[in-house]
């Protein structure tokens, strides 16, 4: 007999109790789909609305930048697929670090295929990338700016601030993937200065299959799913 000790938290976490009971009535009684007209579906509408409100609060962000996804891999694609082509006629340049997740580093070799020019900085022995690097990377062509908040690996955490400063000053998009952080560490877009910012539920003892795309009022970025009205017509599904 023995007793399982769970030390991958970076990984996944399991779903907390009090999740598990907010989330029973909309599994079972209260199955309306949000997008209908009548009362099963507007008591679901209203607690979708009620979950934006507190996931932007969590960030420091305005309820109608937050739009709902499967995940951090997802809002990651739509961030830089997003923006690249929603400003490819200003440029075709994007920067990124060696170290991103995967979602970020794939999806940046997928747009380097269809004629996007990525620019991967390194990073120091503890895995940190300078922020002037990122300043002499920046050219006429440069659209985007993607720097994770922490890496999944190895918990640094990035000079997000200092980065987000730059990108301002240079006018150009900055997006951060903050699935490590969200729920584990303090986020607020505002103070990062970020255009974009994805999370994910299972990362903090929400459920799997549940994420969560920020858009600064205003970024030009593309919708990356097509289909219904669902997520003022950004995200559907």
């Amino acid at each position: 007999m023995y007793k399982v000790i769970y030390l991958d938290h970076a990984a996944t976490t399991p779903l907390d109790q009090e999740v598990l009971q907010a989330m029973l009535p909309y599994l079972t009684d209260n199955f309306g789909s949000a997008s209908t007209l009548y009362s099963l579906g507007k008591d679901t509408r209203r607690a979708v609305e009620d979950a934006r409100e507190k996931v932007a609060k969590l960030i420091g962000a305005q309820p109608e930048e937050i739009y709902f996804t499967s995940g951090g891999t997802e809002s990651d694609n739509w961030a830089i697929k997003g923006a690249a082509f929603a400003n490819e006629k200003k440029g075709n340049h994007i920067i990124t670090t060696k170290i991103e997740h995967h979602a970020v580093l794939e999806t940046c070799s997928w747009l380097e295929k269809h004629g996007f020019d990525v620019t991967y900085l390194p990073v120091d022995g503890d895995g940190i990338v300078d922020p002037e690097d990122v300043r002499r990377a920046i050219t006429n062509r440069t659209i985007l700016i993607s720097v994770m908040h922490a890496n999944n690996e190895i918990g640094t955490i990035e000079p997000v601030e200092e980065i987000g400063r730059i990108a301002r000053e240079k006018d150009v998009l900055f997006h951060t993937d903050t699935v490590q952080t969200v729920g584990n560490i303090p986020v607020d877009v505002n103070a990062i200065g970020c255009d974009m910012l994805a999370m994910s539920a299972h990362k903090f003892y929400g459920p799997k299959g549940t994420g969560a795309m920020y858009i600064r009022k205003g970024s030009r970025v593309d919708n990356f799913m097509h289909g219904g009205g669902q997520e003022s017509h950004r995200r559907a599904g």
